[in-house]
């Protein structure tokens, strides 16, 4: 239990993968959602593909602040739907995309949703009242030429603007193309009929985890052909993981920068992560220093954790299962009822663990299995997500 194997990442994987038991641990979704909401044209197969289109587009761009009070808006002259804005010291106006538009309308105090509902004409008269009165004064434009120039972002003049190339370069100086040529690639897909996950699944538009939209990006590698041995299963085999991250950015502020590693089991053909264990996350909000923290920070500990021995969590599982809590009913009660859980949960967590392992819970990582599996049968999303971070705290007091 306490020696770790890590497979040789050129030795072609045994029988099509390796059998994995995703029962354990916690089911994370987020993957899978960025999946189920991206259009073939957000979707790369290549991080050189990616870094070319968001690259590119960010050499097209500039960033400018400006008075609020000398934007003029006007209805654009070849379609009276449509508002167009002319910016101080520009020679032609530009075109705000839907979402420049809803932060500019939120600057000011409107409600986007009712100006969008209004003809051109009115919406641009509400709109430049709200910009010649506006308190602040100042706004930071985030435009783009793209055959016309589109106006991408309005935020506050202090917006810390990380761009979305910044944070794909920071990844490939880890993961290379993320497509096999180091160890960090998109991820294989778990077959449910036999319980085993396969790394080796050809990157198609229906299994890339690589994203870019107008407004954000969103990566997702595994470490998938070297699995990691922490502990044994009940029949003896061994307990396989494989080290993950995903990452995110939104260089025009629809969302903070952020990144999670972990450690997981598998990963099936719609994206969810199967399995997750020592969930890990850091988030960077655009604020004035944000691309100082992002240098300092966030990239740093992607390398960090990209290069790092699994040794440090392996010995964790390995703690949690030696560190015996209950040996007795009244023990597993007594011991989940000072955590907080009610007499019917600690009754069903109970139950998980004696179903799976075949034996009632007795250490600190038979709890937190059971506790996991219990949060996967809650419906409401507070709900799961509290039972599992009691999971997580129990487990981060090991020791």
């Amino acid at each position: 239990m306490g020696i770790v194997e890590v497979l040789d990442p050129v030795q072609p994987t045994r029988a099509g993968g390796w059998k994995v038991d995703v029962s354990r641990g916690e089911r994370n979704g987020r993957v899978s959602s960025e999946w189920f909401n991206r259009p073939d044209d957000e979707r790369y197969l290549s991080l050189d593909d990616l870094w070319a289109n968001v690259k590119g587009r960010s050499e097209r761009s500039r960033s400018r602040v400006v008075q609020t009070a000398d934007i003029q808006v006007e209805a654009a002259r070849d379609n009276p739907e449509r508002l167009h804005l002319m910016l101080p010291k520009a020679h032609e106006p530009v075109a705000p995309t839907h979402w420049a538009f809803g932060q500019l309308a939120s600057i000011v105090g409107a409600p986007a949703s009712y100006l969008r509902q209004l003809p051109a004409p009115l919406a641009g008269i509400n709109l430049q009242y709200g910009l010649t009165n506006h308190r602040a004064e100042q706004v930071k434009t985030f435009e783009t030429e793209d055959g016309r120039t589109e106006l991408r972002a309005v935020t506050g003049p202090d917006y810390g603007r990380i761009h979305d190339y910044e944070l794909v370069e920071a990844v490939q100086r880890i993961a290379g193309n993320g497509t096999g040529d180091t160890r960090w690639k998109v991820p294989g897909v778990l077959d449910w009929s036999t319980g085993v996950y396969n790394p080796d699944v050809e990157i198609s538009r229906d299994t890339t985890t690589l994203y870019a939209s107008d407004r954000d990006v969103f990566l997702f590698l595994v470490d998938d052909r070297n699995p990691i041995e922490a502990g044994r299963l009940p029949d003896g085999s061994p307990d396989l993981y494989f080290r993950g991250f995903y990452c995110w950015n939104s260089e025009v502020g629809a969302k903070t920068l952020g990144m999670a590693s972990f450690y997981l089991r598998a990963v099936c053909q719609n994206r969810n992560l199967w399995g997750v264990e020592d969930f890990q996350e850091i988030k960077i909000r655009h604020s004035k220093y944000a691309a100082s923290r992002f240098a300092h920070e966030a990239a740093p500990a992607l390398t960090r954790f990209a290069n790092s021995s699994p040794q440090g969590f392996v010995n964790g599982i390995k703690a949690a299962r030696q560190q015996i809590v209950a040996r007795s009913d009244e023990d597993r009660a007594d011991f989940l009822r000072k955590r907080g859980f009610s007499k019917a949960e600690s009754g069903k967590i109970i139950e998980k663990v004696l179903m799976e392992e075949g034996r009632p819970p007795e250490s600190i990582f038979d709890f937190v299995q059971g506790i996991t599996r219990l949060a996967r049968d809650k419906t409401q999303q507070d709900a799961r997500l509290d039972m599992e971070g009691r999971a997580k705290k129990l487990l981060d007091r090991v020791g």
